[in-house]
């Protein structure tokens, strides 16, 4: 089986990384102590698992040899045939586990993400459900135990968002997050609404892993900056100097703008952080075609145009149809229990 020899590759790695450690000349470059210390750490679960794995493996073949054993009295082998039942069960469990955190172990998932939330279709009521997906997103992400900062936000006259940009920082961030893109759909009636009449809206969810220098090099001939004063709704001026940024890479076209911060290099550093996600999500789709084709016929394709769940409010109910779950618990989801989403859609890729 193709995750038992990665077990096995980890396990290999898992002693040389213990050797290293051991050994003068990385004792003495606190660089690579540290980096062959964090890589040990992750390495020591799986090897702990796998450990397990092989233990409850051996016990199964021994019972199993005892069961088919005519040789051996008949209480002696119904108690065998028990216990290869009873480690069968063990053993579905422990691989179950095994081949969880073998996926987890993509380096990609470990990342932090990049969120951008955009009203759709349903004018100001859109604008409004944006910002309560952008809280539901916040409460989730403190749950986890993630730093949340805005990048980057543009607020409608009734006080939702046209646009809201938003990192979440912590190890694994990418991975609990990379099934929200998509369109989120809202059923219910809108505040504006003097009859009472349900209207549908949409917001989109874009799910970017974000990227390192080292991931995406980008150079300074590639770049238009562009500086202006920042603005806010009707007009009114955020501050009285020039210091929102447009930044513009020349090759891709892709264009980010940055106006939260009164700080001109503060606004440049958060829209540099934005475009490197962008372009890495570029990039990677255009390396990983067959990945994400495969991924689409799993999970959805994360396309910003998918509409992967909805939100019904007069029945209290959210549905993600991707994998046809649905939750009669609104008012607990929009306060950031969607766990239960996300652990359900990564069982589904598991099981693929």
């Amino acid at each position: 089986m193709r995750f038992l020899k990665k077990a096995e590759e980890k396990l290999k790695r898992f002693k040389e990384v213990e050797r290293l450690l051991q050994d003068t000349s990385v004792t003495q470059d606190p660089a690579r102590a540290k980096d062959l210390g964090k890589e040990f750490r992750a390495l020591e679960k799986v090897v702990a698992v796998y450990k397990d794995y092989l233990k409850i493996q051996g016990e199964r073949a021994e019972a199993e040899k005892i069961a088919g054993d005519k040789t051996q009295s008949p209480d002696l082998v119904e108690m065998a045939q028990h216990e290869v039942l009873n480690l069968g069960q063990k053993k579905a469990k422990i691989t179950h586990a095994l081949e969880s955190l073998l996926i987890q172990d993509d380096p990609m998932l470990s990342k932090n993400v990049i969120l951008e939330i955009r009203a759709g279709t349903g004018g100001l009521e859109a604008g409004l459900f944006a910002t309560d997906l952008f809280r539901m997103y916040s409460r989730f992400a403190q749950g986890e135990g993630f730093r949340l900062e805005i990048l980057s936000s543009s607020p409608n006259e009734a006080g939702g968002f046209k646009e809201v940009i938003f990192s979440i920082t912590g190890q694994g961030a990418y991975g609990r997050f990379k099934f929200e893109s998509g369109t989120h759909r809202v059923q219910r009636v809108p505040s504006t609404e003097a009859q009472g009449r349900i209207h549908t809206s949409a917001v989109t969810v874009a799910v970017l892993p974000e990227a390192e220098e080292v991931d995406v090099e980008i150079k300074p001939e590639d770049l238009k900056i562009d500086v202006f004063r920042s603005g806010g709704p009707g007009g009114q001026s955020v501050n009285t100097t020039d210091s929102a940024v447009r930044v513009t890479h020349v090759h891709s076209g892709l264009v980010v703008s940055c106006q939260d911060e009164k700080s001109q290099l503060k606004n440049k550093q958060k829209a540099m952080k934005v475009l490197r996600a962008r372009l890495f999500e570029k990039i990677t789709n255009e390396r990983n075609a067959e990945i994400a084709k495969s991924r689409k016929e799993q999970v959805g394709s994360g396309d910003r145009s998918e509409k992967i769940r909805t939100y019904n409010f007069p029945d209290r109910r959210v549905t993600d149809h991707r994998i046809g779950l649905t939750i009669y618990n609104l008012e607990a989801v929009m306060d950031g229990k969607i766990g239960a989403f996300v652990d359900a859609l990564y069982e589904r890729e598991l099981e693929e």
